[in-house]
């Protein structure tokens, strides 16, 4: 473990990262968009994205099992090689085969590949960095994430508007290789651990065994874990599904002017993250774990403007404006609470349970995002020309878990 926080190995994850999660920022902004412009239904954008969370919920906690018990290096290297092979097999599938299917499976692939990649990622930040780093390096994890996804959609956008799909699939290809390569020069510390059974054995042991970690001696985790399924529930999934079809088919742009827009909108939610992840560095002393309550009640407030805009039928750009700004400070916010509780969890767990524990969290904080995706898909469709009156029942009832959450929070110490 090194002492600075930009040692040579933590400096060579974070390079990698960039590269890898712009690649990944531009794929999942790019074929989905392709569904939707090519269908125009929300209800089926909604279904495919909820059948490509459910993959990411399945092999988060193999994630980090594997975590724990294979080297973090070859994890990353050995996933990031497979999905340039997946999106090189979408490229030359392509117009052969079902749209609708090949997009829907594709995505099921590279969303379980990022389920199992990320808690290898987060689980190596306490083997390069000493404790008194952990909230820094992941504040600088967080901002790359955003970095890429801001750059990634912006540029996905642009390319995918002028040159159409095949380019965006090539870039994003290279940058998965690239990554790949880089990464074969990180070292990070591992200790084999020892194994009593087989490989399933002892995966289920591993389960159970963060389970009964945070339930008997962190149960105030669970409890958080509740809340962020809420939220996921029925703040994240409306602006998941709800911001593209919102902009490509009801604020009244043309399908050019639309995608490229929607790129921009994408790119402020990633700037939202990218200045959250920024905000969690510098003030990271300052931040206290105990009024992380308030900053979902601000996430859940922000979602009123966007409703107010839509009832009123304003102007398409205008609402645009609203929705954007809204969407990037409901970004700032979420992205220092996430910094916030991914270091909390990371002081108060033993090294042998960190990529098991994390891995468990987000696969249950993602459980909700496949039903809220379905749900938001189908309520978009049926209240066609009411979509203020989604927007602002997603904000009421996010509202109320977050104010009642917010003792929750108070208690952590």
């Amino acid at each position: 473990m090194q002492s600075k926080l930009f040692a040579k190995n933590f400096l060579l994850v974070v390079i990698g990262q960039i590269i890898s999660l712009f690649g990944n920022a531009i794929i999942r902004f790019a074929l989905p968009l392709y569904l939707l412009n090519q269908t125009g239904s929300s209800a089926l954008f909604g279904t495919v994205s909820a059948c490509a969370s459910i993959p990411a919920i399945i092999l988060s906690p193999v994630g980090g099992i594997l975590a724990d018990r294979v080297n973090k290096r070859n994890i990353m290297v050995a996933l990031d090689f497979f999905t340039a092979a997946v999106i090189l097999a979408f490229t030359q599938l392509l117009g052969g085969v079902n749209l609708i299917l090949l997009i829907a499976v594709t995505m099921m692939i590279l969303y379980g590949i990022a389920g199992a990649y990320q808690p290898a990622v987060q689980a190596s930040v306490p083997a390069l960095v000493s404790k008194e780093h952990f909230m820094a390096a992941n504040s600088v994890i967080n901002t790359i994430s955003s970095f890429a996804s801001l750059l990634g959609p912006v540029l996905g956008g642009i390319l995918y508007s002028i040159y159409g799909l095949k380019p965006v699939l090539w870039v994003c290809i290279a940058c998965f290789l690239l990554s790949a390569i880089m990464e074969t020069f990180i070292q990070i510390p591992f200790v084999k651990q020892e194994s009593d059974g087989g490989m399933w054995k002892s995966m289920k042991q591993d389960f159970l065994e963060s389970i009964r970690f945070i339930r008997g001696k962190k149960p105030v985790i669970g409890k958080v874990l509740v809340v962020v399924c809420g939220i996921n529930l029925f703040l994240s999934a409306m602006i998941v599904v709800g911001l593209p079809y919102m902009v490509t088919e009801v604020l009244g742009f043309d399908a050019a002017m639309a995608n490229r827009l929607y790129g921009f909108a994408e790119g402020g939610l990633a700037a939202g993250g990218l200045a959250g992840g920024i905000g969690a560095g510098i003030f990271a002393k300052r931040l206290t774990i105990q009024k992380a309550g308030n900053l979902i009640i601000v996430c859940a407030v922000c979602v009123f403007p966007i409703g107010i805009a839509l009832g009123l039928s304003i102007s398409g750009l205008i609402s645009y404006f609203v929705m954007t700004v809204c969407c990037f400070c409901i970004m700032v916010c979420s992205t220092i609470f996430t910094v916030q509780m991914m270091a909390f969890v990371q002081a108060q767990t033993p090294q042998n349970l960190i990529g098991k524990v994390i891995a468990l969290m987000i696969t249950v904080a993602m459980c909700a995002q496949p039903v809220g995706n379905v749900l938001y898909g189908f309520l978009f469709e049926v209240c066609y020309g009411a979509e203020a009156a989604v927007v602002l029942l997603a904000g009421g009832i996010s509202l109320a878990i977050a104010v009642s959450a917010k003792n929750i929070f108070r208690r952590l110490a």
